[in-house]
């Protein structure tokens, strides 16, 4: 078998940086996965890893689930791409709306980037305003209007993150630091003719694991109320990860708008946007905000997506799961504490910070990543692979045991004493 160097060296020459995803461009080369199963991956070398990545949260079963597994081949056997209705699209919508408070009606789409891209398109077009709040460090797919950098003072425009991105395109993109509700306020009371929509993941997960602060995100909903400006929870990563409700069945906060993905697709990719009735009637063919895919709603994705959430409602692993990740967080802090640095946990989702823990992006820019990178690597060599990035956000899954979570600790305190 070809080895992970040999095939990097091949990748690089056909794809940019040798792979799909920036975040994949492990130096100095990735290694290359042959199989996976339960919580384990296996790579092209040989070598066996207890996976915290869980390919960035959507495998809240663990790899290979067999309840997935089956529902996938059952589908493949009947077809896997109509272009028409099925009646699994009904049983399925019928199924979130009645976990997700905030969702009235939905559109199942292809990936998290398009449902935001959409929900935002939505919103616009619901509201006749043209601004958008996000979070600074907020990461809401790979679009063009939250393609923004941070700005210098705490309510700013941003200006483009991304080469390509015209600066007219996040001409009406504003930013506010996460867990400040003052800026936001002072924002939106100055801006509320102008902005349609705040879109807000309730636990940030992609510059590092950072929780909300006591009744903040119900403070949000207030002030957005207040001021007429449509709420938007990313719940792409919280959704189902916290609860079957996600993040507003969570915290007790009922949005406008809502969109999901990663686990709602069982490990096959998917999109979902929903919300208020009156505001997804605004949607073509009813209404006049186009939206369209050919592969939206594949039978696929959602046979495996469906065996998922009902795997979560009725085996109910969410106690447990938040167990396992307590266990982790419990038994790497005291080691972390003593080199200054912290660690903490919601659900299944836990964070290893290289500094304070972050209370919002500028925190987290103060955290020290390549020492994060060292560690990383250290825990590759003891079997152990965690996200590639002091900025994501460790999973914990259903597959994962309790000899995993002990092996686990045991790496983290071997290879911070190796630091």
């Amino acid at each position: 078998m070809v080895g992970s160097e040999e095939l990097y060296r091949k990748a690089v020459k056909l794809m940019p940086a040798g792979v799909s995803s920036p975040v994949r461009a492990i130096k100095p080369y990735p290694f290359y996965t042959e199989r996976a199963c339960g919580s384990r991956l296996f790579d092209v070398d040989g070598n066996e890893y207890i996976d915290y990545c869980l390919a960035y949260g959507p495998l809240i079963l663990g790899h290979a689930n067999p309840v997935v597994k089956e529902a996938i081949l059952k589908q493949v056997e009947k077809g896997w791409l109509y272009g028409t209705p099925i009646e699994l699209e009904v049983k399925f919508a019928e199924l979130i709306v009645s976990l997700y408070p905030g969702i009235e009606m939905l559109r199942f789409v292809n990936t998290g980037s398009e449902a935001t891209m959409a929900a935002i398109r939505l919103a616009r077009g619901y509201t006749g305003k043209k601004g958008i709040v996000k979070v600074e460090g907020s990461f809401h797919g790979a679009h063009d209007v939250v393609l923004v950098k941070a700005g210098s003072g705490a309510t700013t425009h941003g200006t483009p993150n991304s080469a390509g991105v015209p600066e007219e395109f996040v001409k009406y993109t504003y930013q506010v630091p996460y867990n400040d509700l003052e800026s936001l306020s002072d924002l939106l009371e100055k801006k509320r003719e102008e902005i349609a929509a705040m879109i807000l993941e309730p636990v940030m997960g992609n510059s590092s694991l950072i929780l909300p602060e006591k009744d903040y995100l119900k403070e949000v909903r207030k002030v957005t109320e207040e001021n007429e400006v449509l709420l938007i929870f990313d719940e792409v990563i919280t959704g189902f990860r916290l609860s079957e409700g996600g993040a507003q069945q969570y915290y007790g906060v009922k949005p406008d708008l809502t969109t999901l993905g990663k686990i709602a697709g069982g490990g096959l990719p998917i999109g979902i946007y929903g919300g208020k009735r009156e505001i997804m009637e605004m949607i073509s063919p009813l209404g006049p905000v186009y939206q369209a895919g050919t592969f939206s709603g594949n039978p696929l994705t959602l046979s495996a997506g469906f065996a998922t959430v009902n795997y979560l409602i009725n085996e109910k692993p969410y106690k447990d799961l938040e167990e396992k990740t307590k266990a982790i967080v419990e038994g790497i802090q005291p080691e972390l504490e003593k080199l200054g640095y912290s660690s903490n946990c919601i659900a299944s989702m836990f964070g290893i910070y290289f500094g304070k823990e972050p209370k919002n992006y500028a925190d987290a820019l103060k955290l020290d990543s390549a020492k994060f990178f060292k560690f990383f690597s250290e825990m590759l060599k003891e079997g152990i692979f965690l996200p590639p990035s002091q900025y994501e956000t460790c999973f914990v899954s259903v597959a994962h045991s309790e000899e995993d979570i002990e092996k686990t600790v045991e790496a983290v305190r071997t290879c911070l004493r190796k630091l």
